[in-house]
């Protein structure tokens, strides 16, 4: 590959999570250097924000910012509210009470800030819209729709170096997500996926967001490494 052609910087939202972990090791074996952005949001599972910073020193990332942004002011989700997490297994239908308010919009124009400072024109998000609780900050139309405004809202992009918004495991379900991490080979561990997790730090297993992993990993054959609760429910969806 010559320098020409050589991939720039890319800017990641890293979470600490399963997605976000595998799209940032996509972003890394398409040969980007790494600048990921992780935020403390002030989110109840705040054990991700540990997972994050392992995971970015483990892909040797050139630039890592944890910025603090404290949703809990404005409440209105599960996750930021002292509003109980649901157990009882992924709904379809309604958007459930883990949903913060506009999230991945807030994210995404502040990951569209460190990208433009970054001298990148490539953002990666691991959004899906398979396997997922519903959210509607994950749906294509809204990716899309937030690449045409970050043109037309940022000097970057009306000055004719768009951003290419990247979302590589939007149409993937928990299965191939989960055969993703093993074929760049992560250990699945390093992530951190639970809504509620345990007094003793451990991984609920019957949140949305552990149930959809669970089935994910079960379904692809391959073995999840984080460590559950003992009274996790057994898989029947």
């Amino acid at each position: 590959m010559s320098k020409a052609d050589t991939p720039g910087p890319a800017v990641i939202l890293l979470s600490g999570g399963l997605d976000s972990m595998v799209t940032a090791a996509i972003a890394r074996e398409r040969g980007h250097a790494l600048h990921v952005l992780t935020i403390d949001y002030g989110q109840r599972h705040v054990r991700e924000l540990e997972s994050a910073r392992g995971i970015a020193a483990r892909l040797g990332v050139t630039r890592h910012v944890e910025l603090p942004l404290d949703l809990r002011r404005f409440g209105g989700s599960a996750l930021t509210d002292d509003i109980d997490v649901p157990k009882t297994g992924v709904a379809g239908g309604d958007i459930p009470v883990t949903y913060v308010p506009a999230r991945n919009l807030v994210f995404l124009a502040l990951t569209t800030a460190f990208a433009e400072t970054a001298a990148s024109r490539d953002i990666f998000i691991g959004v899906n819209a398979l396997d997922y609780s519903g959210y509607p900050d994950c749906r294509p139309e809204f990716i899309a729709s937030f690449a045409e405004t970050a043109r037309l809202g940022t000097k970057q992009g009306i000055e004719g170096a768009p951003f290419a918004i990247h979302a590589p495991l939007q149409h993937m379900t928990k299965a191939d997500i989960a055969r993703e991490c093993h074929r760049l080979g992560l250990d699945p561990a390093w992530s951190w996926s639970c809504y509620d997790p345990t007094a003793t730090g451990l991984a609920c297993g019957a949140c949305d967001s552990c149930r959809l992993r669970r089935k994910g990993f079960a379904e692809a054959g391959l073995v999840d490494t984080t460590p559950y609760s003992k009274d996790a429910p057994e898989l029947t969806e």
